[in-house]
């Protein structure tokens, strides 16, 4: 039977809460109402921490009294900065229980950086991780309060009493909730102001294409500020009374060893993680010899035929040795968001019985749009318009691709104090413009065909999308990084034409001359990835074809979810 979340929150609408939609605290609430002996958050490093929903919602009263007690209440802004951590979470739980707006950000970024983004958004309060505990303040702000993540620096958060101070105005359903700054945006920050009913909105909507349960186990292993895994893992966790696991480190025998140690069952990642996980799986197929893949091959395609067409997983009971070797055997569910993913990376995962989920949002919707529901899955879709969310598809073109634009519940009112670019971004109806470039079919689902300021536009008046030409190189070992983008052709017409920034995989090439006992060559190399763009070419339309590539030495600058900062190669 289908699920309704919505009608599932009937049950508590008028006792738990009052409106449309919970707040955030409201939703822990009635998670330790629920489930409050369960597990919620555990860190198995630098040192071991669990806490069941019902110390989660001790604690959180806790620090929510001791701010209040300093001088903090509702309204005021809390700046956030720190590695995953269960202290991260409950950090951000205790500010949105007296009311107050938390400011999550990239703890990568350099202090001062950081200072302005907690300056532009007037903190008033800290919570800050050790490495960085002295240097915030030395930023420039002005801070009547500041709160440590870890026990190796004073006012360590967990040790934090109310003095029994209790919040007597609590956030509702429209306060804003956080502010989350966009990447690329220190020159000039725009950040994303978004309501409690906005991410609770989002939560409990994208439960009608996706199961969850109180009995899963996430795994919190991208960066918790980026609104991606706060909302996917962090909001959804709580939601459903599951437990978070959180990661470190993107090393990949710390991701094994936390994968099992902690019964993950819901792994989030981006497609950079997902297509080096599959690219090592086939690799180590391929090593087996010409008949062991080919065997490989012909069960795999049987397995996604039979999940496919017939709903019938056998995938997982086929391939659990495999699956084992990568600490993939009590996954159920593989989530991939924050950047397009490659259809045959999505096909070869449910192949091997993994059911694999890609999203598609934004930041200034909370993020989630759509998703791939498991029983009836597109791999070149990004998924099915969730409820609730008017989706469409503005002065669309023949093929009926044009800008994506949308209305709905999650989507935010706007950028903190920038009225210019919130003007820029929302029509005149009042839908907000993604910048994405994409079609829908009969189903309703979604398929992106790139960026709008991506485009690329051929001699021939061809209209190409960098990242439609991207997908065809993920799957190849020799690639680390690819990014596609338009050269001026001819600056008379303005036309373009297509070129490829490749960085060669070192691990493969080093394994390559080792073979060999060859020092490092790269004329080898660049003939290797000729080859590669020639064969990519061969699977393409002429006015799709790669011109010209070059070999880069360096690899190119990253945002925290691994996506390629485009245009920053002149």
């Amino acid at each position: 039977m289908k699920r309704d979340p919505v009608k599932d929150l009937n049950v508590f609408r008028g006792k738990a809460f009052r409106g449309e939609w919970p707040t955030v605290p409201e939703m822990l609430e009635m998670t330790v109402e629920k489930y409050g002996r369960k597990k919620g958050f555990t860190a198995f490093e630098p040192d071991y921490l669990s806490l069941t929903y019902a110390e989660i919602g001790s604690v959180t009263d806790e620090i929510a009294g001791y701010l209040l007690s300093s001088g903090i209440v509702k309204g005021d802004r809390v700046g956030l900065a720190g590695k995953n951590s269960p202290e991260w979470t409950i950090a951000y739980l205790s500010v949105l229980k007296l009311g107050a707006v938390i400011v999550p950000v990239d703890y990568q970024l350099p202090s001062e950086d950081i200072g302005k983004l907690f300056s532009h958004a007037a903190v008033k309060a800290v919570f800050v991780d050790e490495e960085k505990f002295e240097d915030i303040p030395a930023a420039g702000l002005n801070l009547s309060l500041k709160i440590s993540l870890s026990k190796n620096r004073p006012n360590y958060l967990l040790n934090l009493k109310s003095g029994g101070r209790e919040v007597s105005a609590p956030p509702s359903e429209n306060d804003i909730c956080a502010i989350l700054y966009t990447s690329g945006t220190m020159g000039n920050p725009k950040g994303v102001v978004l309501s409690h009913r906005n991410f609770t909105s989002d939560v409990y909507l994208a439960q009608a294409h996706l199961k969850l349960y109180s009995s899963d186990v996430f795994y919190a292993l991208l960066p918790l500020h980026h609104i991606y895994t706060m909302t996917a893992v962090f909001l959804e966790s709580v939601c459903v009374g599951a437990e978070i696991v959180y990661g470190k480190r993107i090393v990949t025998k710390n991701i094994l060893e936390e994968l099992k140690k902690g019964k993950v069952t819901m792994f989030l990642g981006v497609p950079l993680l997902f297509n080096k996980i599959i690219k090592a799986v086939m690799k180590g197929i391929k090593e087996k010899g010409p008949f062991a893949n080919a065997v490989v091959g012909g069960m795999m395609a049987f397995s996604g035929f039979m999940k496919k067409t017939l709903n019938i997983n056998p995938g997982k009971f086929l391939f659990r040795s495999i699956l084992k070797k990568i600490s993939f055997e009590r996954i159920r569910v593989c989530i991939s968001g924050g950047g397009p993913l490659p259809p045959e990376t999505f096909r070869k995962f449910n192949q091997l019985g993994i059911d694999f989920i890609q999203g598609y949002g934004l930041t200034e919707t909370a993020p989630i749009l759509t998703l791939n529901p498991v029983e009836h899955y597109k791999e070149t879709s990004v998924g099915k318009v969730l409820p609730a969310v008017d989706l469409k598809i503005a002065e669309p073109d023949k093929d009926g691709i044009g800008e994506i634009i949308v209305k709905g519940p999650m989507v935010m009112n706007g950028y903190y104090m920038n009225d210019e670019e919130t003007k820029k971004i929302f029509s005149g109806d009042g839908y907000l413009k993604t910048g994405d470039v994409g079609y829908l079919d009969g189903e309703n689902y979604v398929y992106l065909t790139g960026r709008k300021k991506n485009i690329i536009v051929t001699e021939g008046g061809k209209n190409v999308s960098p990242e439609e030409i991207e997908y065809g190189f993920e799957i190849y070992e020799e690639i680390e990084q690819i990014m596609v983008r338009g050269y001026l052709k001819n600056a008379e017409t303005k036309t373009e034409d297509i070129m490829a920034y490749v960085f060669p995989c070192r691990e493969y090439f080093e394994s390559e001359f080792k073979k060999t006992d060859s020092a490092w060559d790269d004329a080898f190399v660049a003939s290797r990835i000729g080859s590669v763009v020639a064969e990519v070419n061969n699977a393409l339309p002429a006015y799709k074809k790669v011109k010209r590539f070059e070999v880069l030495k360096e690899p190119m600058e990253m945002t925290t979810t691994k996506k390629i900062k485009r245009f920053k190669i002149q």
